[in-house]
C-alpha cells in the first residue's frame, strides 16, 4: 500500500506513519518540518497546508491517505487533489454537541459545521464544528472513506501532558509521596485509547479500505480502576485521597488540563457523555485497546527519557495544599467545630 500521512513527525500521525511503515508499506509524511523528524524509513516531503496543494504529490498517486487535521480548507484542498485515495480521518468525539450525552455514530447530536477555518485560540468552541466540517468534506469527496472520533488519546508521546500526569504523579510515590489526590466519584466513568493502538487501527482501515464512522475509544472504566490500573502500571501503592467534585472547586483545583487541574476529572452530569461513549462498534471493527497497565508503564519510561516532555496538572506543593485542607476540614468535622 502507498500511503500518505498528512502529519507524520507529532504523536498519533506520527505513531501511524511509524505503524504503517513497519509493516512494509510505503509511506510518505507530508508536513512542514517544523515539529521534528519523520520516522525511519518514511518519507518526507516538505508541505505547508495553507498553500495549494502541490501536483506533484498529488500525481504519485496514493491508495489511502490519513488526515488529522482540523482545519476545513487543509482537508478541501487535500481531498480535491487525491479523490480517489481511501481516506482515514482522524475526527474527535467534540464533534457531539451534548457533553452530557454519551450517543454515538447516528445517536449523538452533531454540532453545527463551521466551514471557516476559525483560530481555536481565539474560539475553542470552533474546534468540534469545524471537524465536522473537515468529516462531511472528507465523506462527500472521497471514493471511500472511515471517520473515526476519539477521546482521549494517550501514551508516550503526548504533547498535551494530560495523562502523563499520572504515571508522573504515581512515580512519585515511590520515593515517598503516598499521599495522592483523587478526583470526583471513583465510580465515574472514563476513556481513554493509547496512541500506538489508535494509530494501528488507523493503518488496518487504511489497509482494508474500511467505511464507517466510529467513537474511537476504549471500553468505559470507572475513573478509580483506572487510577488503580495506572499504579500498578508503574508499580506504586497509593494512599487514594478522595475529593468530590464539590470540594475540589472549593479549592480552585481545575478539570481535564492546565495549570492546578487534575487531568482525566470532568464535572458531572455536564460531562457524564464525553467520556462514556459505545466502544462496541471500533472494537468489532478491529481497534484492540491495551491495558492501561502497559500505557502508563510505557508513559513513564517515556517521561524519564524525555526531560522537556510536557505535563499538566497540580505541582507538587499545590496537590499538598490542597490534601492539607481536606484533612484540617475533616478533622474540624469530626471534632464538631
Amino acid at each position: 500500500m502507498r500511503l500518505l500521512v498528512l502529519g507524520g513527525s507529532v504523536f498519533l500521525s506520527r505513531a501511524v506513519a511509524a505503524d504503517a511503515v513497519s509493516r512494509g508499506h510505503e509511506v510518505v509524511a507530508a508536513n512542514r518540518g517544523r515539529s521534528g523528524p519523520v520516522p525511519d524509513g518514511v518519507r518526507h516531503v516538505r508541505l505547508d497546508r495553507a498553500d495549494a496543494f502541490p501536483e506533484a504529490l498529488a500525481a504519485e498517486g496514493f491508495d489511502a491517505v490519513v488526515d488529522v487535521s482540523r482545519t476545513p480548507s487543509h482537508v478541501r484542498r487535500a481531498v480535491a487533489a487525491l479523490p480517489d485515495a481511501h481516506w482515514v480521518f482522524v475526527s474527535t468525539v467534540n464533534v457531539y454537541a451534548d457533553d452530557g450525552d454519551p450517543g454515538g455514530p447516528g445517536v449523538g447530536r452533531l454540532r453545527e459545521p463551521e466551514p471557516g477555518d476559525v483560530d481555536g485560540a481565539e474560539n475553542p468552541e470552533a474546534y468540534g464544528a469545524m471537524k465536522v466540517a473537515c468529516e462531511n468534506t472528507v465523506r462527500e469527496g472521497a471514493a471511500s472513506a472511515a471517520v473515526v472520533r476519539p477521546g482521549l488519546i494517550v501514551g508516550p508521546g503526548d504533547p498535551s501532558g494530560r495523562f502523563a500526569y499520572w504515571p508522573a504523579r504515581l512515580a512519585r510515590v515511590l520515593d515517598g509521596a503516598a499521599d495522592v489526590l483523587a478526583p470526583g466519584d471513583p465510580a465515574a466513568p472514563v476513556q481513554v485509547i493509547d496512541v500506538r493502538d489508535l494509530a494501528a487501527w488507523a493503518v488496518d482501515l487504511a489497509e482494508r479500505r474500511a467505511e464507517g464512522t466510529f467513537d474511537a475509544v476504549g471500553p468505559v472504566t470507572p475513573i478509580g480502576d483506572l487510577l488503580a490500573a495506572a499504579a500498578r502500571g508503574v508499580g506504586a501503592e497509593p494512599r487514594w485521597v478522595w475529593a468530590d467534585d464539590a470540594t475540589l472547586a472549593a479549592a480552585d483545583v481545575r478539570p481535564w488540563s492546565g495549570e492546578r487541574s487534575l487531568p482525566l476529572w470532568l464535572p458531572r452530569p455536564e460531562y457524564d457523555g464525553m467520556p462514556a461513549h459505545d466502544a462496541g462498534p471500533a472494537l468489532a471493527a478491529g481497534l484492540r485497546p491495551r491495558p492501561v497497565e502497559d500505557t502508563a508503564r510505557d508513559t513513564l519510561a517515556w517521561l524519564r527519557a524525555t526531560p522537556d516532555a510536557h505535563v499538566t496538572g497540580l505541582t507538587a506543593a499545590e496537590e499538598a495544599d490542597v490534601v492539607a485542607g481536606l484533612r484540617r476540614a475533616t478533622k474540624d468535622s469530626d471534632s464538631g467545630v
